[in-house]
Parts: structure tokens; sequence; C-alpha cells
């Protein structure tokens, strides 16, 4: 059996807002229609998730609801701004074969690096830009079981490869 990691990080944020903090900073208008054309990217890709694990900030619920993704979401704060090892935790307690988790920088480029056998081959891949997603694959039978680089990349993609401008 094999779980799939679908590992995004929130799409653009807006950092010329009147938001009272940075957990509820919105996205741009370049995020929103990054995180649309990701939604379209995982329809075409035919790997949405079953369940969406993120961070509880306003720029990533903007990007869940963008996607369109029609799995349950769970808006946690132990994914804002999360370490590597967090996500790794928050992960393992994952209950679906494929699960999205929507977070932030560097935790998320770290967690990337950290989880899969060898990187992607890709230029973006080390500062892992806004709206960029990673889809691996894990042989095991569910997330319990889940440990350190042990991931495949299947893609690895960033919104600008999806916008037509």
């Amino acid at each position: 059996m094999t779980c799939t990691l679908i590992l995004t990080r929130h799409a653009k944020s807006a950092w010329d807002s009147n938001a009272p903090s940075d957990h509820s900073r919105p996205l741009n208008s370049r995020g929103r229609d990054s995180a649309r054309a990701l939604g379209n990217w995982l329809r075409e890709t035919n790997e949405l998730p079953q369940q969406v694990l993120s961070s509880s900030s306003q720029r990533t619920r903007e990007t869940y609801h963008l996607t369109g993704i029609e799995a349950p979401a769970v808006f946690t704060e132990r994914l804002y701004h999360a370490s590597s090892d967090i996500i790794f935790q928050v992960l393992k307690e994952a209950s679906h074969s494929r699960t999205m988790i929507l977070g932030h920088n560097p935790g998320i480029a770290a967690f990337a690096h950290a989880i899969v056998n060898y990187p992607a081959d890709h230029t973006r891949f080390d500062d892992y830009p806004t709206g960029a997603t990673l889809i691996a694959k894990f042989d095991i039978d569910t997330w319990a079981d889940l440990t350190w680089s042990s991931g495949r990349v299947i893609e690895f993609i960033v919104p600008r490869e999806l916008l037509v401008t």
C-alpha cells in the first residue's frame, strides 16, 4: 500500500493589507489566482487529497478554499509557522492515505527536503516559493509508519508554471 502527501505552501499573501497581525494576512490577487490554478492542477493530475491539514492562518485558509478542494480540512495552530519536526508529527496523525499539508516556510521547505529520499529536480525546490506543491508517495500502510527520507517525489510545481500570462 502507499500513502500520498500533497505538501503545499500557502499562495502569495498581501503585505500591504490592513491585517492586524501576520496570522490574519490575506492572499493578494496573484495568490488567489495561484490557489485556483493549483486546485485545477490537482484535479487534472488526479491527485486530490482525502483530507487537508492546514495552518490556521488566513492565507492558508484562503489557499484551501480557492483551490476548490472538497476534502475536509482541519485548521490548526500547530501548523502555523511549524518546524519540520512538528509537521512530521502532524502527518503521522493523519487518518487518510492521501493527505494535503498546507503551511508556511521555512518549515515546509525543510520538511520537504527531509521527508523525501531525493530532492525534486526543480530549480525552485530549495526555496519552496509561495504556492509550491510537492506530491510524494510513501510505501507505508498508514501515516503512523512514516519515517524520514522515505518519500519518492512524484511531482513538484510552482504556480508560475500554471498561470498563463
